[in-house]
């Protein structure tokens, strides 16, 4: 899925939104629902948390990848959502998704509202090649929002694997209440502020002074960024990739709502 762009600048770098796909992990095609037990859920924000789910069989995956998940409800009625994962790769028989709760959502109501330790549901997965970074080539992320959590998912593989690739990123939270994994994040990452800020900080959008003093560090072969948030976030954070020089066709996007 690609998306065109208004008058002016040339911009049509590739997108996708979480839509299903399906992609090999050590041989083995991705296509089976498998139960996944809640082993721990973690707060993160007021309307964000974390599940940590056992998935014995799970194949492993890679980091920007997402999953299809299946509530089943007493009387058979089904929903299903796609997710981002959150977990590094390297979390042997676990994952962990954040989800927010988002009003009148019947999933993530179910998740915020009503789901425990112990419960269980469906998984089928890793989805899409798309969005994924194996971690071996310079990595620049931006998100907005939940956006956040596949690049979580790949600044953990980078801590755990000890790479030595580039890696940066620039995330934007209404408010440092709002910042998901605000106490995981490190030096290689940027914080914006769009609604409210500590003492000092500015508030207000991401702009060029975020992203270009990046794009001025270019590393040996240059970045490859990823973008992931709603359409008005990820519109506006690639407009500002390219205009800092950053290769169109070097832009990942994920999209949401």
């Amino acid at each position: 899925m690609t998306e065109t762009t208004t008058t002016g600048t040339a911009f049509a770098p590739p997108t996708r939104f979480a839509v299903p796909g399906r992609i090999e992990v050590g041989g083995q095609a991705a296509a089976a629902w498998q139960t996944a037990t809640i082993t721990g859920i973690r707060r993160e924000t007021p309307h964000a948390a974390t599940f940590r789910f056992a998935v014995p069989q799970w194949a492993g995956h890679l980091p920007g990848q997402h999953l299809m998940l299946r509530l089943t409800a007493a009387d058979g009625y089904v929903a299903q959502r796609h997710y981002s994962l959150a977990s590094p790769p390297d979390d042997s028989g676990h994952i962990e998704l954040t989800l927010d709760h988002v009003p009148d959502g019947e999933v993530s109501g179910w998740f915020h509202t009503v789901a425990r330790p112990g419960d269980t549901v469906e998984v089928r997965g890793p989805l899409s090649g798309f969005f994924a970074w194996p971690g071996d080539r310079p990595a620049l992320l931006v998100g907005a929002g939940s956006g956040v959590v596949p690049l979580m998912s790949m600044v953990r593989h980078h801590r755990i694997r000890s790479l030595h690739v580039p890696l940066r990123m620039v995330v934007s939270a209404r408010s440092p209440e709002e910042l998901i994994y605000a106490r995981e994040l490190g030096p290689e990452t940027t914080t914006v502020f769009t609604r409210t800020a500590p003492q000092g900080v500015p508030v207000g959008r991401m702009s060029a002074a975020h992203v270009a003093p990046l794009l001025a560090e270019q590393p040996e072969g240059g970045w490859e960024a990823y973008v992931c948030g709603s359409n008005g976030f990820a519109e506006h954070a690639s407009r500002l990739l390219v205009a800092a020089g950053q290769p169109v066709e070097r832009i990942r996007i994920e999209r949401f709502g």
